[in-house]
C-alpha cells in the first residue's frame, strides 16, 4: 500500500479505534476506496454519540449508522461513486493538507456516506462548502 493512503487511513480512521491506532489490522473496503473494514470507534461524546476523532467536527460524527466508515481515495477520478439523486453530497471541506472531505446521504437507502479524497477536488463537487469558521462554531 502506498504511504499516502496508509497515512490517511491512520490519520482519519485509526485514531480512536478500539482495534488499534495503526493499520496493522487493515482490510480494503469491499465497496470502493480504501479504509479499514475492522474499524470500531471507541470514542463517545455525551449527547453526541460515537465519533471519528481524526476528522473535523461535523464530519466526525457517526450518528445512527454505527457501521459508517470513511472511504478514502487518492484522486476524485478514482472514486466509483457518482454524485446524483441517489448519492447526494451535502457538505464538502478542504483540510489544511488539501484533502477534500465529503459528507452525504443516499436518500433511497436512508444511509450516510463519508468520502475523503487526498487532493483538492472542491470544484468537482456541487454541495455546501464548510469553512474552518463553520467548524470552529460547531458544538
Amino acid at each position: 500500500m502506498e504511504t499516502k493512503l496508509k497515512d490517511a487511513i491512520e490519520e482519519y480512521q485509526c485514531t480512536g479505534c478500539v482495534n488499534g491506532g495503526d493499520i496493522s489490522c487493515y482490510i480494503k473496503n469491499t465497496i470502493s476506496g480504501f479504509g479499514c473494514g475492522k474499524h470500531l470507534s471507541g470514542t463517545i461524546l455525551t449527547q453526541i454519540g460515537t465519533i471519528l476523532p481524526g476528522l473535523p467536527k461535523g464530519f466526525n460524527r457517526i450518528g445512527v449508522d454505527k457501521e459508517l466508515r470513511p472511504n478514502i481515495y487518492e484522486k476524485f477520478i478514482d472514486s466509483e461513486w457518482t454524485y446524483d439523486m441517489f448519492n447526494v453530497p451535502v457538505w464538502k471541506y478542504l483540510t489544511k493538507e488539501k484533502h477534500t472531505i465529503v459528507r452525504g446521504i443516499r436518500p433511497r437507502l436512508n444511509s450516510p456516506f463519508l468520502h475523503i479524497f487526498l487532493e483538492d477536488c472542491m470544484q468537482d463537487i456541487n454541495c455546501l462548502e464548510i469553512t474552518k469558521d463553520d467548524i470552529d462554531s460547531m458544538d
